[in-house]
């Protein structure tokens, strides 16, 4: 820069005052100086225009009001501060590469028929207990052999599952009450031993009267009877704990059913418990799995119902696909079960059939659950559109701060 050069600064002050005094027409701006025609001087002290007004004498395009309040600008989603909104439109559900947010259930077909056994474990120890209770012999022999022949089932599975038997064992080392699978693990442990001699009370008649088999026919028959009353008061827990064990994991449709998922495989144990004593008891002694199969019935159909209607998108997986089409079965099967078991009190092969649709219902609804359960977690839209709209309800109750006194120096 040459010396004899003024700085930059006294020439933009020098351009600041005489556009203060001259206006926009030093620019050659509208109605200003262009070389053509006389020159207008404008009033001194014109200048910019300040207001909408000023901006029409002065010929120029409009400019922001002056002569009214500033708008207030939008807050902040929020109502922190006092920024602006970004219009930024909302991003869909996505993963990369279209793969699932949350790992599968490795869990196979094995885990399915583990629930059904267990819950059919434990209503037929509660249809061996009415029985027992109430003088029924046939009623009380077909519960406690299908209560064992079950229990050994769902024990297999479990430990199919595991791929070690010494697995099962390690789990009886310790008592975890906040882990459901360390509580059905003592749970299984108390139901099966107590099951198992209830069962085998049922062989003290074919015994020999004497000697130490003979003994035996003496002391099985009470030692059967409070072991089967044992089962029975283990039977609920039994019977509900595993809809528990899928509640407590990540899987979207099966945590979100938390409280439902206890209710349907109570119900869905009492039907399947009442479709053996349809299947096995004379009519004569089938009063109470009647009334097993009605109380049943309506805790399954009331809780597979709210699970399909209650969670939104999350009661979708349930409706579709193999998991719907196995519960729609389910309760069409559990329906006629039930009215086949109210008609047929006299009918032995109509109590029989009806036995046979509330077994086959409680196989579809453990199955249908597990598959429902199982494909929410594959898809990705199931994790991330309820994470949204809990996020979206929290802002939305969140208190509105912004205002006179919210900002970090009270203004």
């Amino acid at each position: 820069m040459s010396p004899d050069r003024p700085p930059v600064g006294a020439l933009f002050r020098r351009f600041r005052d005489r556009l203060a005094v001259e206006g926009p027409h030093r620019l050659g701006g509208p109605g200003g100086h262009t070389g053509h025609g006389p020159k207008v001087t404008p009033a001194p002290g014109a200048g910019v225009a300040r207001t909408d007004a000023g901006a029409r004498q002065a010929g120029l395009a409009p400019q922001p009001p002056r002569d009214v309040e500033p708008a207030e600008r939008p807050r902040r989603r929020g109502g922190r501060g006092g920024g602006e909104q970004l219009n930024v439109p909302p991003a869909e559900f996505t993963s990369y590469y279209g793969r699932p947010i949350l790992k599968a259930p490795v869990w196979k077909w094995d885990i399915a028929a583990y629930l059904f056994t267990g819950g059919l474990a434990a209503g037929s120890s509660l249809l061996a207990a009415g029985g027992q209770l109430t003088g029924r012999p046939a009623l009380r022999r077909a519960g406690r052999l299908t209560s064992l022949a079950a229990v050994t089932a769902s024990t297999f599975f479990l430990i199919h599952d595991l791929g070690r038997p010494s697995r099962f064992h390690h789990m009886l080392r310790v008592a975890k009450l906040t882990s459901p699978m360390s509580v059905g693990t003592w749970i299984l442990a108390t139901f099966g031993p107590a099951a198992g001699v209830a069962a085998v009370a049922e062989a003290a008649p074919r015994l020999p009267e004497r000697g130490l088999l003979g003994l035996g026919r003496k002391l099985l028959p009470p030692a059967g009877n409070a072991a089967g009353l044992v089962a029975a008061v283990a039977a609920p827990a039994l019977a509900t704990y595993t809809g528990v064990l899928l509640a407590d994991t990540a899987v979207p449709s099966w945590h979100e059913a938390y409280p439902e998922l206890p209710t349907i495989f109570a119900g869905s144990a009492l039907a399947s418990g009442a479709g053996v004593g349809l299947l096995a008891a004379p009519t004569g002694e089938a009063g109470p799995a009647r009334r097993l199969a009605v109380a049943g019935a309506a805790l399954e159909l009331w809780g597979s119902h709210r699970v399909e209607t209650r969670m939104g998108l999350l009661s979708e997986p349930y409706t579709v696909g193999t998991a719907g089409k196995l519960l729609r079965a389910g309760r069409a099967l559990t329906a006629a079960g039930v009215v086949g078991a109210l008609v047929g009190r006299r009918s032995r092969a109509l109590s029989a059939l009806s036995g046979g649709a509330l077994l086959a219902a409680s196989v579809c609804t453990r199955f249908g659950i597990f598959h429902g359960g199982v494909a929410s977690a594959r898809d990705p839209k199931y994790t991330v559109v309820p994470q949204r709209e809990r996020a979206q309800q929290r802002e939305s109750q969140e208190p509105d701060v912004s205002g006179p006194g919210a900002g970090p120096n009270g203004g």
